[in-house]
């Protein structure tokens, strides 16, 4: 009689989260739009599905495609920062760390930006700095609600030097005109949010909201310590934190994110 091999478990079927320590299975989590069903922890979840989770269905018209990132200085460190702009791009399907473009929420345009943490830790080089200041530019132009979400851990891109750290200067003054024509800015804050991003657009908006026990900072907490030498508070940086000190107004779930900016944007009446 022959034997039969043995099947094994299918890669990715299940999954560790990282709040609880359960195994969950992968199915349950993609169901709850990347929310684990024992305790709430948020995985992350790339830009496009970001898209689909928060703009109505078919909606979204990509802005800014075009724009590809260059390598100016021709960087290099572990690897040419060219051949890291390609390998980056195949392994994620993204051309930079942003998408950008307008939709629908709930029947209301939009003009509707997401950083990708996947991507370079969603970090700020020329492009994504360009595509966001485009965005704000056009939703002044076009009198639109402006909702950008983001998912940077990286801050400014090392790899493009100051023509990365001038993006920060660029999409806040683009807000700034933005506000003085009377847009309504709503900034959500996603696991993590940190460095430049942090520093600039991303704290900047009329309303700020941000998911549950996100690590929303400028340097990491580690830093933060080695630096000043002292214990910080428990949960230093998380969203939580931050609302107790006034930095967000509200922790929004998930799966509670599309209502609440849809209510926002009545409220403020936009």
């Amino acid at each position: 009689m022959t034997k039969r091999p043995k099947r094994g478990v299918p890669e990715g079927l299940w999954q560790r989260c990282p709040g609880c320590g359960q195994v969950i299975y992968r199915k349950e989590i993609d169901k709850r739009m990347g929310i684990c069903p024992r305790c709430d922890y948020h995985f992350y979840v790339s830009a496009k599905n970001r898209i689909e989770q928060v703009l109505d269905e078919g909606t979204f018209t990509e802005w800014d495609a075009q724009l590809q990132p260059l390598d100016p200085l021709e960087f290099e460190d572990k690897k040419k920062y060219v051949d890291r702009l390609k390998a980056e791009q195949q392994r994620t399907g993204l051309s930079d760390a942003a998408l950008t473009g307008s939709g629908m929420i709930r029947a209301r345009r939009v003009a509707f930006g997401v950083t990708d943490s996947a991507f370079i830790m969603g970090s700020m080089g020329s492009v994504v700095g360009e595509r966001l200041a485009r965005l704000v530019e056009r939703a002044t132009t076009e009198r639109l609600p402006l909702i950008i979400i983001s998912g940077s851990g990286g801050g400014a891109r090392m790899h493009e030097g100051i023509l990365s750290l001038m993006q920060m200067a660029k999409v806040s003054a683009a807000l700034a005109r933005y506000d003085r024509a009377g847009g309504l800015f709503i900034s959500v804050l996603t696991n993590p949010t940190m460095g430049g991003v942090a520093a600039s657009f991303a704290s900047l908006g009329d309303i700020v909201l941000a998911e549950p026990k996100a690590l929303i900072g400028f340097a990491g907490p580690r830093t933060v310590k080695a630096t000043i030498g002292i214990e910080l508070p428990d949960g230093f940086q998380t969203s939580e934190f931050l609302l107790e000190h006034g930095y967000v107004d509200r922790i929004v779930s998930r799966d509670k994110l599309k209502s609440e900016i849809a209510r926002t944007i009545d409220y403020c009446g936009k």
